[in-house]
């Protein structure tokens, strides 16, 4: 059977390895609102994470798979390494989806074998068949990587694969874990395999990659040159260290250049048919979501989604892109769902009709997150003459990303100037409800909020990160905060919106407190949790 396919599976794996990011932990709630919003995109593949890491991991890809794996969404996939103990849980936490799929994996460089596994070849070879075969005991869809492929014996990697083909692994995935290859070296290597394996036929071959050397997407469009046919890719290219190959990019790169890729896929060069499945206008909101819940900020010169994309400063290129787009754009903007919309709401504007506008941009929230969003929506009204889409998008984005409101800020006073010494007065309602108030001076004036609600909450930690960005343009433009703080090795990331950026960074930096001291409340001695996540060490 011959599984090639005219068009690429897209594998997203924010909520797995994208999570991997420093900092950009996300809870049960925030998962669940990425995998509805990947299912609008139209991914193929969700990997929702990795079960046996965490009782909370677990419960995330469980309500994933009961809400998004539908008979007509996206397949729900696990990881889990090549133990028992690990393929048992991933099975239980994708049963409730219509197509479920384990991902399962083990190191075969020689470095990882030595050095992390401590293993022999010919324990990896005894391994794989047994534990493929037991995943395939939990699900007919199974994946299967050699961690570290890039760096492994080529022909011990042919081995490994057949096996895996042979026990029952429908997709064999070839992992560039460190970011090490070059282009025409990774397309060498699916080459390799398409012709050495001898059972390759039956199985679909995907490629996972990070972007060490700034690569990682270059390496994927030669894989698919070379016969890979699904990608496994990330929302804004996060995840560990210097993050994975982006699904924007790559997405985009095949549809831009359509007429270039499509002999490799069997097809005329003139076709016009995607060469994936993903729905482009919802590139853009996809984006914007990952960024306000993780925490992790797009870059003005990313390319795709980054604010400057579709920006021209030269007034060569601004005259060209006047006379005609493509002078300059190779791109519609429209085309990854950024428009410049103004919407017609105001300060009068009723419940309805915010409610219908909030649908019309792809939302989908519950009643109260619509009540907490309107008494937002309405505050705005009242300092702004125009709200814009992206206004609108900010405040849900602030709201459905909210964490456990454990320290609520109910007041924050400033004062500060040239010849001032910038103190500020904050007052926090504690998990236990009780009221209390407190002062401090600082360097500047948020400086000065932050060390008065360190006072009143009292757990020690470390700003490593502090961003402002500008939504819209203009005097009275909502300015976004986001924040980064460390305690005991951990990160945690919060984000908040405001006319007002005191405001903003105070609401950030108590809602990344409101996660440091939720984690610190779930943290029990004796748990298991911290034990299995430092040994979850997952194919990246």
């Amino acid at each position: 059977m011959n599984v090639d396919r005219d068009r690429i599976i897209i594998f997203d794996t924010t909520l797995r390895d994208g999570e991997q990011s420093p900092g950009a932990t996300l809870n049960v709630d925030e998962k669940l609102t990425i995998a509805r919003q990947l299912a609008r995109l139209k991914v193929d593949v969700i990997e929702a994470g990795f079960p046996y890491a965490s009782p909370g991991d677990f419960e995330a890809v469980q309500k994933i798979a009961a809400a998004v794996g539908t008979q007509e969404g996206p397949t729900i996939c696990a990881l889990a390494r090549t133990r028992r103990e690990d393929i048992e849980a991933a099975g239980k936490a994708i049963a409730p989806a219509a197509k479920g799929r384990i991902h399962t994996f083990i190191a075969t460089s020689d470095i990882h074998l030595e050095y992390k596994l401590k293993k022999s070849r010919q324990d990896v070879l005894a391994i794989v068949p047994e534990m493929v075969a037991r995943a395939k005991s939990f699900a007919e869809d199974v994946e299967f990587s050699p961690e570290d492929a890039g760096r492994s014996e080529p022909e011990f990697l042919y081995q490994v694969l057949e096996l895996a083909i042979a026990a029952g692994a429908t997709t064999v995935n070839i992992p560039d874990t460190v970011g090490y290859t070059t282009p025409g070296e990774f397309g060498a290597l699916i080459r390799g395999i398409k012709e050495n394996v001898p059972n390759i036929d039956r199985a679909v071959i995907s490629v996972h990659g990070h972007n060490d050397l700034g690569l990682a997407v270059a390496n994927f469009l030669e894989a698919l040159k070379n016969g890979a046919r699904q990608l496994e890719c990330t929302i804004n290219g996060i995840g560990e260290r210097a993050g994975n190959a982006a699904l924007e990019e790559l997405v985009m790169a095949l549809h831009v250049r359509r007429q270039y890729y499509n002999p490799f896929f069997g097809r005329p060069a003139e076709s016009t048919e995607p060469l994936t499945n993903i729905d482009l206008r919802q590139i853009y909101k996809t984006s914007r979501l990952v960024s306000n819940l993780t925490g992790m900020l797009v870059q003005p010169n990313k390319a795709i989604v980054g604010a400057n994309a579709f920006a021209h400063e030269s007034g060569i290129h601004q005259d060209g892109v006047l006379k005609h787009k493509q002078t300059y754009e190779i791109i519609d903007a429209e085309s990854i769902g950024l428009t410049q919309n103004q919407i017609v709401l105001g300060k009068l504007s009723g419940r309805h009709a915010f409610q219908t506008r909030l649908q019309e941009l792809g939302y989908s929230l519950s009643d109260d997150e619509i009540n907490k969003a309107f008494v937002k929506f309405k505050d705005l009204g009242d300092k702004k003459k125009e709200v814009t889409d992206l206004d609108l998008e900010s405040i849900v984005n602030d709201e459905i990303q909210q964490p456990p409101e454990l320290f609520r800020l109910e007041l924050v006073q400033v004062t500060c100037g040239d010849r001032s010494c910038p103190t500020a007065t904050v007052t926090l309602r504690t998990p236990t409800g009780e009221e209390l108030t407190d002062a401090a001076i600082g360097t500047g004036p948020v400086d000065a909020v932050y060390q008065a609600i360190n006072r009143v909450v009292k757990m020690p930690n470390e700003l490593i990160e502090f961003s402002v960005q500008s939504v819209t343009a203009g005097i009275d433009a909502l300015g976004e905060v986001t924040i980064r703080l460390q305690h005991e090795g951990r990160v945690f990331s919060g984000h908040s919106a405001n006319t007002d950026i005191i405001v903003a960074s105070a609401q950030a930096y108590v809602n990344a407190l409101n996660r440091l001291y939720s984690a610190l409340q779930n943290s029990s001695p004796g748990s298991k949790k911290s034990d299995r996540l430092s040994e979850a060490v997952a194919t990246s």
